[in-house]
């Protein structure tokens, strides 16, 4: 295997929708600005206003009781279990060749992880058994009552599933007196400013982008000709990274320099950029990619739980090893950084990072080998529906019988949607029941003529769609997923790749629904079947029961909690423009600009 050609692209999820309530909090403190905000020390330049907190109440959030904090101690501080330095003490040749032993790349793209023909291997990463029971500590919540206003960056790279939770949480720091950016592709440019944030553009076709991960079915392009493709593309989200932090608004020319970074993992050159611009970095992602023994890589397979750790570090080689001439590269020539020769932990893995995972912990608990600089925050919602006004011949249609079932795959493209199409209408045939169709990216639903038993939709919003619904049939995106379980659906997923399996056997798992049916095996029988299913009673009760716990939950303001939380008590500061920069200032920051200077020359802190 040339592992320099291995390519890796981003991990696509779906839509997710919450209310966001108005924060009396931030609001209050900006009309009292500064009359109790504790003292926090910075290099003497300029200073920065303070805003309070997220607030997260006790009732609604079931991650923090009172004001205490249940953490797990890490595993590997206590057992002595693998370390990350193991990998880094192994020379690059020693890595490929364990990896050659370990790794057999499957016909689905999935990476299988075999730990049964080499003994030195399971010794060198002393893959043992350990206790169930790990030792628990309460730590106070250090949740810091104030922080500076900052201009932060968010750095999204994938589907508008990807984009939409991010949305969310940018529109909270809003409300804490943040400037915030979202950086992502072109395609989302009208959906971003649409909800008030501000948007740069990242390079990159979502597109393409999920047409490659559907065709290739993970990390492997089997088709040489895939590779030229997907350099091209991530050689233009990388080069894309730096301005996105950096550049001037591109319509109001507003200077703009991140002084935090919030990012997904296939923004791949985030830490790089942080690293150059010496900012800190916080990841939030759909996905597990946080090492963890209790469950393997939503992109690997192992034959037993002893190499689910195991499965993340070789995740993280194959991606570094894809990517790293790009990366270095890049650092040359755009950060003016060091060439990285080898692989280490701290270079293709986010473990070191704060990471806030953006599912719900009564779907997947926050694993117990996780320590503090991983929060489990919960579904980050999106409220869409509030400002959706349905055609008046859907409602009409909905009201008219009972409810339907929706059927839909989102950004995912179709081999044949004719033949998938004729799936979906012959099981609805069969099991007697009503169906929506949500055409999406893949053309789902071309029909010459439609059965009255059927509806063909397009953009609408889930947290309005699916509390219409009896039950949901879909690909499996993260955002989808929590869209369908708020709205207390029975769920079947069809997983197309990555983590929609992953989404898949948890849902199984629970009983929500019954196993998912890959997309190369939906059937008429298959998905007859899962609509049977899906139509008992107590499935219903039981997404029912779910739904109730996620109401009780506040994602966002999680999510905004434990960014504050984790940044470092000395924040970097605006760099002082140029001379250049500061003649095509915009008039209203030069004009806040003065009047914050005048302000601190009596406090000598200018």
């Amino acid at each position: 295997m040339d592992y320099d050609d291995l390519i890796t692209v981003a991990i696509n999820s779906q839509h997710g929708n919450f209310d966001l309530p108005s924060s009396k909090e931030a609001q209050d403190f900006k009309a009292n600005m500064g009359k109790n905000s504790p003292q926090v020390s910075f290099p003497p330049r300029r200073v920065l206003e303070h805003s309070f907190t997220a607030p997260i109440e006790a009732e609604r959030n079931p991650l923090i009781t009172g004001n205490e904090i249940k953490v797990s101690r890490s595993m590997i501080e206590k057992r002595r279990l693998p370390r990350h330095d193991i990998l880094d003490r192994l020379s690059e040749r020693e890595k490929q060749k364990l990896i050659d032993k370990l790794v057999r790349i499957q016909s689905d793209g999935t990476v299988k992880v075999d730990l049964e023909g080499s003994a030195s291997v399971s010794e060198l990463f002393e893959l043992q058994s350990f206790e169930e029971s790990t030792v628990t500590e309460s730590l106070t919540s250090e949740s810091k009552s104030s922080v500076p206003w900052l201009q932060i960056v968010m750095l999204v790279v994938g589907t508008r599933g990807d984009v939409q939770p991010f949305l969310a949480i940018a529109k909270r720091l809003q409300e804490y007196g943040h400037r915030v950016r979202l950086a992502t592709h072109a395609n989302f440019n009208t959906f971003v400013k649409s909800t008030g944030v501000d948007f740069y553009p990242l390079g990159g076709d979502p597109r393409v982008l999920a047409g490659y991960m559907a065709r290739n079915k993970g990390l492997i392009p089997f088709d040489p000709t895939e590779i030229s493709v997907q350099r091209k593309q991530l050689n233009a989200i990388i080069d894309s990274l730096l301005p996105a932090c950096t550049a001037p608004d591109l319509e109001t020319g507003i200077p703009f320099r991140a002084q935090a970074i919030i990012a997904n993992p296939p923004a791949y050159g985030h830490a790089h950029v942080a690293e150059a611009l010496g900012v800190p970095i916080h990841i939030f992602f759909t996905m597990p990619w946080t090492p963890t023994y209790e469950f393997s890589h939503p992109l690997a397979r192992v034959p037993r739980s002893a190499g689910n750790w195991l499965s993340y570090i070789i995740v993280d080689l194959l991606i570094w090893w894809g990517i790293r001439g790009i990366i270095n590269d890049f650092r040359k020539r755009k950060l003016k950084l060091a060439h990285i020769a080898y692989f280490s932990m701290y270079r293709g893995s986010i473990s070191h990072l704060p990471t806030g995972y953006m599912w719900s912990p009564h779907v997947v608990p926050k694993p117990s080998d996780w320590g503090p600089l991983v929060d489990v925050v919960g579904y980050c919602f999106l409220n869409l529906q509030s400002k959706y006004q349905p055609r008046e011949d859907f409602v009409q249609w909905i009201q008219k019988g009972p409810p339907p079932f929706y059927f839909g795959f989102g950004s995912m493209p179709l081999e044949d949607p004719k033949r998938t199409t004729d799936v979906i209408l012959e099981a609805l045939k069969i099991t007697e029941q009503r169906g929506i169709i949500d055409r999406g990216w893949g053309n789902l639903g071309n029909l010459a003529e439609v059965p009255d038993s059927v509806f063909l939709l397009e953009e609408c919003p889930h947290d309005w769609l699916f509390p219409q619904c009896s039950a949901v049939v879909h690909h499996g995106g993260a955002g989808t997923t929590a869209a369908g379980l708020k709205a207390g659906c029975p769920t079947t997923i069809v997983p197309f790749f990555g983590d929609q399996f992953f989404w898949g056997d948890r849902i199984y798992q629970k009983e929500l629904g019954p196993a998912p049916i890959p997309i190369s095996q939906l059937s008429v029988e298959n998905l007859s079947t899962a609509i049977k299913f899906m139509l008992q009673p107590e499935v219903k009760s039981r997404a029912m029961e779910i739904a109730k716990l996620i109401e009780n939950e506040d994602g966002v303001a999680a999510a905004v909690e434990a960014f504050h939380r984790h940044l470092p008590d000395e924040l970097p500061l605006p760099t002082p423009l140029s001379p250049g920069e500061e003649d095509h200032q915009n008039p209203l920051d030069w004009l806040f600009a003065r009047v914050g200077k005048w302000c601190c020359m009596p406090c000598g802190v200018v």
